[in-house]
Parts: C-alpha cells; structure tokens; sequence
C-alpha cells in the first residue's frame, strides 16, 4: 500500500513538473514571438521624402516621390538598410511599394493620404489562394503601401496617420460601380520579419492591414478607425501567415477588427498554405457590423494555434466567431481565447456555417471543414443577449469545442442555440446547451485544447489564466 500511494505520488509530480515546463515552453515562445527585434536597429542611411520633391499640402500628389525615395534607397539594402522619414504634413500619394531592410516612419503630426483616384492604386493580379478577386471577379487594386517578397520591413513612427480617405470607395461598393475589388490599407506578400507599431490607421478602402503568405509578423500598439458602417473595413487579417504576434491594439471599424484568413474554397485548398501560430493580446474594440475576432470565412488553406487573451470587447455585434460553410474545406484546430471581457455585445459567441459566397461554380459542396479542439475560457459578459449560437454543419461534426468558466448576463430567455457541435463545459452560466452539457472534468480535460497545462481547480473563478502572463 505504502509502494502505492509512492507511486501515485511520483506520478503526480511528474505532470506537475511536465505541466510547469509545457508553460514556461510557451510562455518563452510567446514572448519570443513577440518581441520586436528591429526596432532598435538604427539604419545606417535615412532620408526624408522633401529631399524628393514631396509637399506635405493635402493636395499635391506624391507618387513619384515615394516611389523615387524608396528607389533611391534600394541601394542601402546590402548595406544595414536605410529609413524613410515622413515629416509633419499632409501627404497625398497614390499606391507604392516598399523593399526589404527598410523603416518608413512617420513624424506624429505626419498624415499619409490615399488618393480619391481609383487610377493612382493600380490593379494586380488575384491572391493565388482566393482565385479571382474577393468582391468581383478578375484583378483587384492594389494597397496603398504595398510589398511582396521583402525581409526586414518597419512601418512605425511617432503615432503618425495613414488615412485611406476610404469614403470614394465605400460609395463606389454601394452604387455597384466597381470594376474591380477595392485595395487594402497596408498589404504585404510573402514577406518576413514585418513589423507595424506605434500609428494610426484610418477610413481603409477594404481591409486595414493585411499581411499575405507572410512569416513573422508583429503588429504592436496601433489604432485603427473607420466608421461603423463602413463595408468590410476589417482591422488586421493574418491570411495564410505563421508566426504572427498581434498586441496592443484599438480598433473601431465597420466590420471584424481582426480576421484569420487561409484561403477560399477549392483554391485555398489547392494553395494549402495556412494560418498558425498567431498571437493576440491586448485588443480593446468594438463595431456594429462584424465581430471583435473572427476566423474565416476563407478558412480552406487551415487555422490552428491561435491564441488570444486579454479581450475587451464593447457594444458590438459579436464576440468571437468562426466563419465557414460547406465547400470551404480546410480545418480550424487548436484555439484557446481566455480573459475575455464583453459588455453590450449582441452574441458573445458563435459559430456561422453558412457563409455561401464562394469564387466560382467550381466548389466541392462535399468538401467540408474539420472543426474541433476550441477552447473558451475565463469569458465575463454584461448585457449580452445571446451567449452563444453554436450552428455546425449537418453530416460534419464540430468536436471537441470547450467552454470553461463563463459568465454572462444575459438578456434574452434562450441563451443558447446549439445544433451539430459535441464538446464539454464547466462552470458556465446562464447553463450551455445539451450537446456541450457533459463536464469537462474529471473525464474529458485531456480533449479540451491547452487545459492539460493548467492543472487548475475548476473552483478558481475569474483568475485569469497564468498560460500568457508577461
């Protein structure tokens, strides 16, 4: 008996000690991650856009001088790179683009304007993974800053400005009068090592920033504006990216303020490059129209490990959703969003499967998304009116989806919708739907995504989870 009770005690130890250890594995990722390794660099050459002819007027277009600027600084790349600097002004400009080992920063009273002319953002070729352009089909037009196929990229400043002037192209959208799907704000293409900190971002013509088949990205303390009822003014969309830290962070637009993307439909998954490893901390937001986090619905390359914690959310549509639908394909595996604060929130959370939009007749109706392993924990509401509407798609179990101390105040008399989904649930209250009934512990923790590492009471409420403590 006593050899027993030795050997239980061992055990137990052990995963105590593996569970120590898997958390200080992460939390050294996370940080990693996240730690801006070039932005202390001094680069050994700068100039400023006025050296260019740039007039900071509002009015004067300043095209050619960004593009001679960055020309000119091309030659620097080999050598420690070079650093564009926006003084105070107002400067027009249509679409450029950037090269590698290079800082664009922007004086705090420096604004970048996008040009009401569709002709100053050209029109390039379709994202691979999307198959034709995401409004229409064919081309689309290019972002106002714009890169593809660079290393070592900075985008900060002195919170400085860059303004879309997105309403041209928001009335254009309405009327039905484009002839191609509008550009984003910022977008970068197969590019690495990208940081974005420390600006304000305004009135995007489509979505705000968007990093595409990009590796190692941060987006740190930055403030993004658009109208409520802007069309599809999204924040941040890490689209088919890895290794990407999102931190910091206010957004107020007319759609989700941040979106993981991966592809869409039969393209996505032809291109099969994913979404993974992705990181956000700090966000503070609301809109009317979208969601404070969304995954999809262009979901079909995948999406796993994302991480999320410390969320406040406010007077907006949703909380957390995932889009997809059938013909996505793809999977979404391995989410854990904790420390969540919603307050006004229409549904806190919700899973939407019938997202139909899709490229072309080319679709597999057959080909359906794999979702399991989602984790919800230490999520607060007031005045929520749904907490949850959990739809998965008939003939295609969403599993495993977890919900792990929850309280919301909820307004309406049927809190949660639930059909096609199977998980488990602790502590939630207003009480969850049948399909999530069956308790987490003592049998099911181990099928719940990242709760083996806490080895916490299910009695500690409103804690806060120690997994991202920094």
């Amino acid at each position: 008996m006593v050899n027993f009770v030795c050997i239980c005690f061992q055990l137990v130890y052990l995963l105590l000690v593996l569970a120590f250890f898997s958390h200080i594995t992460w939390a050294v990722k996370g940080n990693s991650l996240c730690k801006q390794t070039g932005m202390g660099e001094i680069r050994p050459h700068s100039v400023t856009i006025t050296e260019f002819g740039a007039v900071g007027d509002g009015v004067t277009l300043n095209t050619k001088a960004f593009q001679n600027a960055i020309f000119y600084l091309n030659s620097f790349a080999d050598k420690g790179g070079a650093k564009l600097f926006v003084p105070a002004g107002r400067w027009l400009t249509g679409s450029f683009d950037l090269i590698s080992h290079l800082t664009l920063w922007l004086d705090k009273d420096a604004v970048i304007l996008g040009s009401m002319n569709s002709d100053d953002w050209p029109v390039v070729d379709p994202l691979p993974s999307y198959g034709r352009g995401r409004e229409l089909p064919g081309g689309r037009h290019r972002s106002l800053i714009y890169g593809r196929n660079l290393t070592d990229v900075i985008i900060t400043g002195g919170n400085g400005t860059i303004d879309g002037q997105g309403s041209v192209w928001w009335n254009w959208f309405r009327s039905k009068t484009l002839n191609y799907t509008r550009p984003h704000l910022v977008e970068l293409m197969n590019s690495t090592g990208v940081v974005i900190s420390n600006l304000t971002f305004l009135n995007s013509p489509f979505w705000t920033i968007h990093p595409v088949y990009c590796s190692h990205v941060i987006v740190q303390d930055v403030t993004i504006l658009a109208p409520l009822d802007s069309p599809n003014t999204d924040g941040i969309d890490p689209d088919s990216s890895d290794d990407v830290c999102i931190e910091d962070c206010y957004i107020s637009t007319g759609d989700d303020l941040i979106s993981i993307k991966s592809g869409w439909d039969e393209y996505g998954i032809s291109f099969a490059r994913p979404s993974r490893n992705i990181i956000i901390r700090r966000l503070t937001g609301h809109n009317r129209n979208g969601s404070g986090i969304a995954i999809g619905s262009e979901m079909s390359g995948g999406v796993s490990e994302v991480y999320a914690e410390n969320i406040y959310f406010f007077n907006s549509s949703t909380g957390i959703i995932l889009k997809t639908a059938r013909g996505r394909g793809g999977y979404v595996r391995n989410i854990y969003i904790s420390n969540v604060t919603l307050v006004g929130v229409d549904t806190a959370i919700f899973f939407n499967s019938n997202f139909s939009q899709h490229p072309d007749e080319f679709y597999d109706p057959n080909s359906l998304p794999v979702i399991e392993r989602i984790t919800f924990k230490d999520v607060i509401g007031d005045n929520i009116k749904v907490a949850g509407l959990l739809k998965g798609i008939e003939g295609d179990s969403f599993r495993h989806i977890c919900l792990l101390n929850i309280t919301l105040d909820v307004t309406t008399k049927s809190p949660w919708n639930c059909s096609n989904i199977q998980g488990y649930s602790s502590l939630v209250s207003p009480e969850t739907c049948e399909p999530l009934k069956e308790s987490i512990y003592p049998k099911h923790y181990s099928d719940c995504y990242l709760l083996p590492n806490h080895l916490r009471s299910s009695g500690n409420q409103n804690k806060g989870s120690w997994l991202f403590s920094s």
